[in-house]
């Protein structure tokens, strides 16, 4: 187990590979909808093994996982769905307006397409799952998904989207929330209920 990192750590960290992943996300946009020449296309392909290989010299033999910092916390790099280090999470940041809701503002292109022109349902399940959890989450309690009801309305189109959830009730450990997707038109596209636990903390 990797050893806890100091905010120095953290930041430098942040610092080399968060711009990586910015890269590799831009890369797999447009892998997907390059129309390059077939030598620009053979040698892109000729460095991005290069780098891969470079980037291949010190793995670390486990699955990332959560790494854990000096004072506590706790660092979700390897996260599907905010992972600063995973290429394939969207660019989901959550945020609490002054009502407490969940709220996030994202675009999403070409690598979560599902039906022409739409993101797939797929996606737009892992993003509700995500910001109706966080309404539940406590400090150093983090919640866990109990159930998740989706309800599709209509489809989500592709470019800029509003995920945004609130808390319905709580009983004990257990919160349940609701939220939807929306375009920028305001409309909803996707709603979804779930219920959400904080697991007890050993003593």
């Amino acid at each position: 187990m990797s050893h806890p990192l100091t905010p120095e750590e953290v930041q430098r960290t942040e610092d080399l590979y968060g711009p990586l992943t910015q890269t590799l996300r831009k890369l797999i946009d447009v892998a997907i909808r390059s129309e390059a020449e077939a030598t620009d296309v053979t040698r892109a392909q000729v460095l991005i093994q290069q780098a891969a290989d470079l980037l291949s010299s010190h793995l670390d033999p486990q699955p990332f996982g959560v790494r854990t910092t000096t004072e506590g916390g706790l660092l979700t790099w390897g996260n599907v769905a905010i992972g600063m280090r995973n290429a394939i999470a969207p660019p989901l940041q959550v945020n609490h307006d002054e009502n407490g809701c969940a709220v996030a503002e994202l675009t999403l292109g070409a690598p979560y397409e599902g039906p022409p022109g739409q993101v797939h349902g797929g996606i737009c399940a892992l993003l509700l799952d995500h910001v109706l959890g966080a309404t539940a989450h406590r400090p150093g309690q983090p919640a866990v998904t109990g159930t998740l009801t989706i309800r599709y309305l209509a489809p989500t189109p592709l470019g800029p989207l509003r995920v945004e959830a609130w808390i319905d009730r709580e009983e004990g450990s257990k919160t349940f929330a609701v939220g939807r997707i929306t375009n920028t038109d305001g409309l909803p596209s996707v709603q979804a209920e779930g219920v959400f636990i904080r697991p007890r903390v050993k003593t």
